[in-house]
């Protein structure tokens, strides 16, 4: 194991001198490391004063750990520049052939390009959130508790991971530097919007949520290094000289992979729907235990927790929760709202979002936002058994009608997504990222098609025109 990690050592060492060379990355990264904690320190001061003036009472002590994240984010967005440049900066200079010519392998030169483009600026981001800390020290602030520092270090590090592993796949793929450069914002945006989430769990102060958030982006890290090591292939970078953006070859791609080797409906919905339903077999056992872990754990901690909430509750807020829960099966309210096709259209959104979210993070998103799903039932029906109510007749008559139809849909929608993560992180001899995505993009379609939009149709009618009457005959049986 020494003998194969020696060649990867010393792409390092030649990554890394060339790096200490070039006084633009240089420069704004020594800027940002020594310069930007004490901006930081600096606004959010302000904010607090001028917060505090109006009436705001901002809390100074979460601002710690909100200002600890966004500098480690910094030295990193400026390091992508040597990252993206790792293979095609040397395409472009012509030392890309020496460097292919070596005895070393496919994975040996793609770790040593990725360790350089991760230590840099890992070290920049460690040393600024250091002199950020010492700053905040000498000031009367309370310092957070150690276990939010260990959860911040933690994501510095897989953000660092995974921005610079993405900005590798992109110069993989790219034919020029400037291309190259062209897509950091599709690296930037994502991840800055990930830490808009972060963010808002830090001013939570929930830090068992936060872990699930770390836990999250350090498999996003990990699965986007497989992406790279899985799709690196030297001659890759030698055979392509210019970008095309053939969309007539992407919609001829996309229609072969969802039609499949049919010739009716009827084979296409036995053949090419029933064989990608035959693939996910293994998503669908993960996301079902997962679904029922996590509804499980949920019920429990709100029989075990939420006691003490409604305890402190007073009498009055107590009969008026008690008399919304005993009338919620009458719709007549909303009668006009809850009908079958908004009822549809809202539950397509939602399967929308898990497909984007999980289209960029391998399927990760898209399982959190599934499990959101599952431990909000469970949630509920905690809160059903503390506030008197027997569970079991409320999810039957609440749950069980429409869900028969609405939760498989949910579930074959986030299935598929992760087969297509796990798919795009294999390797596959002779074949583009490209092509496997859209590959993975047609198994999705097919499946939202053939299966997904029919029970959700079918459930929206349900939960609109069968599910409240059962209900509200549930909820009086109760009263």
């Amino acid at each position: 194991m020494k003998d194969a990690l020696h060649p990867v050592w010393l792409i390092c060492k030649r990554e890394l001198r060339d790096q200490l060379r070039d006084w633009r990355i240089l420069s704004p990264l020594i800027i940002l490391t020594v310069g930007f904690p004490f901006l930081m320190n600096a606004v959010a001061y302000e904010a607090v004063r001028f917060a505090n003036q109006y009436g705001g009472n901002l809390i100074v002590d979460r601002l710690v750990p909100f200002s600890v994240l966004i500098i480690g984010f910094f030295p990193l967005t400026i390091s992508l520049l040597g990252a993206l440049e790792s293979f095609v900066g040397e395409k472009e200079r012509g030392t890309i052939e020496p460097l292919l010519a070596t005895p070393l392998s496919d994975w040996q030169l793609y770790l040593g390009k990725l360790l350089v483009g991760v230590i840099t600026p890992l070290i920049s981001s460690l040393l600024a959130i250091g002199i950020y800390l010492v700053v905040v020290s000498r000031q009367n602030v309370d310092m957070p508790d150690p276990t939010v520092f260990a959860q911040l270090i933690l994501l510095t590090i897989a953000h660092a991971v995974l921005m610079v592993s993405a900005a590798i796949v992109f110069s993989v793929q790219s034919t020029s530097v400037k291309a190259a450069n062209l897509m950091a914002s599709f690296i930037v945006v994502p991840v800055a919007l990930l830490m808009q989430g972060e963010s808002a769990l830090l001013f939570w102060g929930n830090n068992q949520v936060l872990w699930l958030a770390v836990v999250a982006v350090l498999i996003m890290a990990g699965l986007l290094v497989r992406l790279g090591l899985a799709h690196f292939q030297r001659e890759y970078l030698l055979g392509r000289e210019i970008d095309v953006l053939n969309i007539r070859w992407m919609a001829r791609t996309f229609w072969y992979y969802f039609k499949g080797d049919t010739h009716s409906f009827w084979d296409w919905y036995r053949n090419s729907v029933g064989g990608t339903l035959r693939k996910l077999g293994k998503p669908i056992i993960l996301l079902v235990v997962l679904a029922v872990l996590g509804g499980g754990i949920a019920y429990v901690w709100a029989v075990g927790n939420l006691q003490g909430y409604l305890d402190s509750a007073k009498p009055e807020q107590m009969a008026e929760i008690q008399k919304q829960l005993i009338r919620m099966g009458d719709f007549s309210d909303v009668s006009q709202e809850l009908t079958a096709p908004y009822l549809f259209v809202h539950n397509i959104e939602a399967t929308l979002l898990i497909g984007f979210f999980g289209l960029f993070s391998f399927g990760v998103l898209g399982v959190i936002l599934y499990l959101i799903n599952t431990t909000v039932i469970g949630l509920l029906l905690g809160l059903f058994k503390l506030m008197g109510y027997a569970p079991v007749p409320l999810a039957l008559a609440g749950i069980l009608p429409h869900g028969i139809f609405e939760v498989p849909a949910l579930l074959l929608s986030c299935a598929v997504i992760l087969q297509g993560g796990l798919v795009l992180v294999t390797p596959q001899a002779g074949r583009t990222v490209g092509e496997v995505l859209i590959e993975a993009l047609a198994d999705w379609a097919r499946i939202i098609v053939g299966l997904v939009i029919p029970l959700l149709i079918v459930a929206a009618y349900i939960e609109s025109n069968i599910t409240p009457q059962l209900l509200l005959a549930a909820m009086n049986a109760i009263k």
